[in-house]
């Protein structure tokens, strides 16, 4: 078995480091020259799969743009990871799960164990319910290769109400988790944990000097993050750094020329 960091390192190698996020939100479906709907959600989902399926190196789902559609719109995101994945990409799946003991156990049998339709390469999971709750679907990702990413620093500006607080022990909220998460990584040696750290801060607000697994930062074009300003923000960490852009990819479709060349401008910034 071959662990989330060693896939994730190949295909970078390959293909560079960019994350193109697929979010078929109303505005985008609609901006394609398509009903907002079914059939217009997998219309861009699939578009952007069969566009930049061989260039990219990971695509990221919102699994809450599927979810708006119901048991058809999950049918739709189950064969998005299914077409990314074959070809080529590595998926993370973007739904920030977060809860406590069975509850966190089925969400980890739901997106990182081997055989569910809804399993990408990666999940994104929420630690505010303490770092500790995260244990089944730490447990889960080890066993099966799989990576999770941690919200630290989030990109959106109300964020730092929780993750910038200082706790008792002089850490920031952000900062016990990146130390978290340095610490699962050190006992498993799998580098499967990630961070979510926003590519929109001037100062992440958490030193991820020592930082030891994938750091994905969104934010990238319509939110205010550029390629550019990453080694501000990351320092020395910015080789471990999986940019992510969303809507500064899509709005360049339904036509693939443009998606690949959208793409290319972010790899060569």
């Amino acid at each position: 078995m071959t662990s989330y960091g060693e896939r994730l390192a190949a295909v970078t190698t390959a293909r560079g480091r960019l994350c193109v996020g697929i979010d078929p939100h109303r505005s985008v479906i609609e901006a394609w020259g398509l009903e907002y709907g079914v059939a217009g959600l997998e219309a861009v989902a699939r578009g952007m799969v069969d566009a930049l399926g061989d260039v990219v190196a990971v695509f990221k789902p919102q699994s809450a743009f599927f979810e708006a559609h119901g048991s058809a719109g999950i049918a739709v995101l189950e064969r998005t990871i299914a077409a990314a994945q074959a070809a080529g990409a590595l998926v993370i799946v973007d739904a920030k799960r977060g809860d406590i003991g069975s509850t966190m156990a089925a969400y980890a049998d739901a997106y990182l164990s081997d055989g569910s339709p809804l399993a990408g390469d990666a999940v994104t999971v929420s630690p505010y319910l303490g770092f500790g709750s995260l244990q089944p679907a730490l447990d889960m990702a080890h066993a099966t290769g799989r990576g999770l990413y941690v919200l630290a620093r989030t990109s959106n500006p109300e964020g730092g109400d929780v993750q910038a607080a200082v706790r008792a022990d002089g850490r920031s909220v952000a900062q016990a988790m990146v130390d978290a998460a340095i610490a699962e990584n050190a006992v498993s040696g799998q580098g499967a944990v990630g961070l979510v750290i926003g590519a929109t801060h001037t100062d992440a607000g958490c030193d991820v000097s020592a930082f030891n697994g994938s750091i994905l930062a969104p934010g990238i074009g319509a939110q205010g993050g550029s390629i550019d300003g990453l080694q501000g923000i990351f320092g020395a960490a910015t080789g471990h750094v999986l940019p992510s852009a969303s809507r500064e990819v899509l709005l360049r479709g339904p036509d693939p020329q443009e998606l690949r060349e959208a793409v290319t401008r972010l790899q060569l910034s």
